[in-house]
């Protein structure tokens, strides 16, 4: 399977891509010849996020994190949250250290209950992003604020990652200038901005059709090699 993904990304250019996308196809396949059925990006970028994928729906599913709330085990879900979370590599430690303080105590409610609603409520994506937003601004601060754009997408990607898209700054705004593309980035988690990046995921998604991509755990990692200092030009 590997040489037709292989022969098949080589060779293709996906329709209706930029010069700059097709730019960036070619430094994603230079690090990783295969594509994402490549052993190298499956075992660098792809695996321990699908492993967290795993551990989620395992620890967290939507009947097991339904029962907890019933249970009113606030804190049990939110150390399993950030138990989880804290395997990956996905939030700065300053990041790690705020989630954790901020879900102490009074937090561990507001925290626990704002995640449900997230994944799992029945409004509009919209609002259920503005009521997270608007959750993690509430939780307890001590030293870090706990809103930052890591810490709002982290859950969603973890949990659902055909739905959410894991952002960190920086490195999306560089990915997105990289590919050619519009990214309405405002330092403040907001809807916009996460509209925006959806929008540029399912851009990725469709122009490089070909190669396969899964899900966001893909598309984030397509975008974090032409953004990231990890992998220069």
């Amino acid at each position: 399977m590997g040489s037709t993904t292989t022969s098949s990304a080589t060779r293709g250019r996906a329709s209706g891509a930029s010069r700059l996308s097709r730019s960036a196809r070619r430094k994603f396949l230079g690090y990783f010849p295969a594509g994402f059925r490549d052993q190298d990006y499956v075992g660098s970028e792809r695996d321990y996020k699908w492993q967290a994928h795993l551990q989620w729906r395992e620890a967290l599913g939507d009947a097991t994190l339904r029962n907890l709330l019933r249970q009113k085990r606030f804190t049990e879900i939110a150390e399993r949250a950030t138990r989880i979370e804290g395997r990956t590599n996905l939030l700065f430690s300053f990041e790690k250290m705020a989630l954790r303080d901020g879900v102490k105590g009074r937090g561990a409610p507001l925290f626990a209950q704002g995640l449900y609603s997230f994944l799992h409520g029945d409004d509009a994506l919209k609002a259920r992003f503005e009521a997270w937003v608007d959750t993690l601004a509430q939780l307890p601060r001590r030293q870090t604020r706990v809103l930052t754009w890591p810490v709002a997408t982290v859950f969603g990607f973890i949990a659902q990652p055909k739905t959410h898209f894991f952002i960190k700054p920086n490195v999306m705004r560089r990915a997105a200038e990289a590919y050619g593309a519009e990214f309405a980035y405002q330092s403040r988690p907001n809807w916009e901005t996460y509209a925006s990046a959806l929008a540029l995921a399912a851009r990725v998604r469709r122009e490089q059709r070909d190669l396969g991509p899964r899900d966001m755990i893909d598309i984030q990692s397509f975008l974090w090699v032409q953004g990231s200092d990890e992998y220069p030009d």
